[in-house]
C-alpha cells in the first residue's frame, strides 16, 4: 500500500507543473512583430528627438535607464510598477505615481515583450508601435494608430 501511495505522490508532483495556466502563460517575445512602416515611424520619432534607443525583435524601441538588480519578470509574472504613458506630442494619457500591481500577461504586447529585459529596481522607457500597443482602435484619449511611450519603474516582481 505504501508503494502505491508513494507512486501516486510522485506522479502528482510530476504533473502538478503541467497545469493549463502554465501553457496559457507562455509568450514568444518575438512572436508578434510590428509592420516595418510602424517601426520606421517610431525610429523617425526617436531620431528627431535625439533619443538613443535599442530596437527589440518585436519592433519596440527602448532605453534602459536603470537595469535593476532584482528578479527579471517573465511574461507570466505579477509586477509592481509606477509608470507614465504619453503620446509623441507629450500628452500624458495615463500614469501611476503610486505603485500598482499588474499581471504582465494581461498588458499590451509592447510591455510583455520588452519589460523582461530589466530586473526589479530597474527603469525603462518604451517606444511602442501602434500594433503592439492599442492598434487601430482608440482607447480613451489615445487616438487609433498611435505610437505610445511609457516610462516604467519596475519596483517588484512576483
Amino acid at each position: 500500500m505504501r508503494k502505491i501511495l508513494a507512486l501516486v505522490l510522485v506522479f502528482s508532483l510530476l504533473f502538478a507543473g503541467c497545469s493549463k495556466d502554465d501553457n496559457e502563460c507562455k509568450y514568444d517575445v518575438c512572436g508578434i512583430v510590428a509592420p516595418e512602416s510602424e517601426i520606421a515611424a517610431v525610429q523617425s520619432h526617436i531620431t528627431s528627438k535625439g533619443i538613443t534607443a535599442e530596437r527589440h525583435c518585436s519592433g519596440v524601441f527602448y532605453t534602459v535607464e536603470v537595469a535593476g538588480t532584482g528578479k527579471n519578470p517573465t511574461p507570466c509574472s505579477n509586477i509592481l510598477i509606477k509608470y507614465k504613458g504619453y503620446l509623441t506630442n507629450g500628452s500624458v494619457f495615463d500614469q501611476a505615481v503610486n505603485p500598482v500591481a499588474f499581471g504582465l500577461g494581461e498588458l499590451i504586447s509592447g510591455w510583455r515583450s520588452v519589460l523582461p529585459t530589466i530586473k526589479a529596481g530597474g527603469r525603462i522607457v518604451l517606444y511602442i508601435p501602434p500594433s503592439l500597443g492599442y492598434g487601430n482602435r482608440a482607447s480613451g484619449s489615445i487616438p487609433a494608430n498611435s505610437i505610445i511611450i511609457f516610462e516604467i519603474d519596475l519596483l517588484d516582481v512576483q
